[in-house]
């Protein structure tokens, strides 16, 4: 094995945390370091574009069940605990931290990162990152913002994030579940990842963080969406959970990016958390994005990926590993981003859902009540796979587009954010990217270029002064005309041959957001709670 490359700096955080050995480190490697560390130790290969591609082992994605708080004195009264904020106790915390410190001090060599993340510099939150395999290194150069040398210089970590994906936890001993487990503690600012090699934990990891501290300490609502700018600085944010059009409506070539994922609102400004972006491969083609397919070059890493037999040519269409495929990448591979990843308070706020029922209409405005009840929602419908005897689309909800990743009750969210629509007198529109003219199977899904004119249509004020006419039922206001769409397209009950059918299938979703939001009724306000939906 070769010797490790050392670059010399401070190891007195690491001795206090437990990392001994301080001389096998790998400290801020390179990209092109990182390859080839990867490749050395038989952990990856090489794309035809150049990309690292790596497989994540036995998990694909995230696993919920296994993410722990520690529940403190502190932490006990703040977080709102459920199933995704689930409790464990200080003592194994401080078990787990040992186990991995142990099991990290005993490699031939480990790979540690100073970054940070925030883009605005006032809330900007030192990381160091300490992995046992160069990819995950890798990932967080991409993902995370990266310091300069002079800053390097005098760094100091605000929080350390370890990660041990080969580790497995005796379940019993260490409190968890099974043999993974991702463990935050508030207290000691550290972030423990065992057992599972999906990068994504890294990036989410520090997302939840940021969920708890810039709302309570900061007074900076954290979203979980993408953001725009125009030539005029205009901003937009677009909220939406897997599969609603995301990252595919907010890039848009006559609009710089701010970041596709994880943003603040201060008073003043929207930021990006991240330095890059984490995007879904399954289906990807040059056509339909072709600012993620040119990303997939030297630097990327994709993951869980196939090739095309006897080439290194990635088949995006294959999912026989993972739907859940991915490209890590910095933000300056995409050719339109905005450095840095700065921009100013929205104008317009989209709320994306995929509803595969064909009841939502295509676009509509929401007032202040009726937007901080759908972002406390946060509905779209996953449609029915392939299992037998399923042929119903899925209801999801995930509260503030986000609820994995909301160490807060959501009800603090949603009041941030109609706070910052009053004061900032910003539009809030709500967007089908869904089925129109029927359910799925029946309907057909709505044009993406109607969805895009519609959008460019509210952002350039045209629907300011269009006469609108409010749902029956859930009460958003419909346009009743957007340059560019067929007016019959706006409403969707004329849309549905029967409508009858409509007004059932309208009841049904509208009795499934009023369910859905029994959990949340007692922390949220009466504004809020009359702009429920009326089966």
């Amino acid at each position: 094995m070769s010797v490790p490359t050392i670059v010399s700096f401070s190891t007195e955080n690491l001795i206090r945390i437990g990392l001994k050995h301080t001389d096998n480190i790998h400290y801020q490697s390179s990209p092109e370091e990182l390859v080839q560390d990867t490749l050395r130790r038989g952990e990856g290969t090489l794309t035809d574009s150049g990309a690292l591609a790596i497989n994540t082992g036995e998990f694909t994605g995230r696993a919920p069940l296994d993410k722990f708080t520690v529940k403190d004195e502190t932490t006990a009264t703040t977080v709102h605990w459920n199933n995704f904020n689930i409790p464990i106790e200080e003592k194994y915390f401080h078990l787990v931290h040992k186990k991995m410190a142990d099991y990290l001090n005993n490699k031939d060599e480990i790979w540690v990162r100073d970054c940070y993340a925030c883009a605005d510099p006032r809330y900007r939150l030192n990381i160091r990152v300490i992995t046992e395999k160069p990819s995950t290194n890798l990932f967080a150069y991409n993902m995370f913002l990266r310091p300069t040398e002079e800053e390097l210089d005098d760094f100091t970590a605000d929080w350390h994030l370890l990660s041990a994906p080969d580790l497995k936890l005796d379940a019993t001993e260490c409190g968890v579940r099974q043999h993974n487990a991702v463990i935050v503690s508030f207290k000691h600012r550290t972030i423990l990842i065992a057992g599972t090699g999906y990068t994504g934990e890294t990036k989410k990891g520090i997302f939840s963080i940021l969920n708890y501290i810039l709302p309570l300490e900061k007074n900076v609502l954290s979203m979980h969406c993408s953001a725009n700018m125009g030539s005029d600085g205009d901003t937009a944010i677009f909220f939406g959970l897997s599969g609603t059009g995301k990252t595919t409506l907010s890039a848009d070539p006559k609009r710089k990016l701010i970041g596709d994922d994880e943003h603040g609102w201060a008073s003043d400004n929207v930021f990006n958390f991240e330095g890059g972006c984490y995007a879904k491969l399954i289906n990807l083609s040059e056509e339909k994005e072709p600012e993620i397919f040119h990303a997939i070059r030297p630097g990327a890493i994709v993951e869980n990926v196939r090739f095309y037999p006897g080439t290194k040519q990635i088949n995006f269409d294959d999912g026989s590993i993972t739907e859940n495929t991915r490209v890590s990448y910095p933000l300056h591979f995409i050719s339109n981003a905005l450095e840095p990843s700065v921009g100013n308070v929205p104008k317009n706020i989209f709320f994306l859902t995929c509803d595969a029922y064909g009841v939502l209409p295509p676009i509509s405005k929401l007032t202040k009540g009726q937007a901080m009840y759908q972002f406390i929602s946060g509905y779209t419908a996953k449609v029915a796979g392939t299992e037998t005897g399923v042929t119903e689309p899925k209801p999801t909800f995930s509260a503030c587009f986000g609820a994995p990743f909301l160490p807060l009750h959501p009800g603090k969210y949603a009041e941030m954010l109609g706070k910052k629509m009053h004061e900032n007198n910003v539009n809030v529109w709500l967007v089908n990217t869904g089925w129109t003219g029927g359910p799925y199977g029946v309907g057909r899904r709505m044009k993406l270029s109607y969805t895009r004119a519609m959008i460019t249509a509210a952002l350039e004020g045209k629907l300011d002064n269009v006469e609108k006419v409010s749902d029956e039922i859930f009460g958003v206001a419909i346009p009743k005309e957007v340059p560019g769409v067929p007016t019959d397209v706006l409403m969707p009950r004329n849309t549905w041959s029967d409508n009858n059918a409509y007004d059932q299938k309208a009841k049904f979703l509208a009795g499934l957001f009023v369910k859905n939001f029994e959990k949340y009724a007692a922390g949220v306000s009466e504004e809020i709670l009359s702009a429920a939906p009326k089966p």
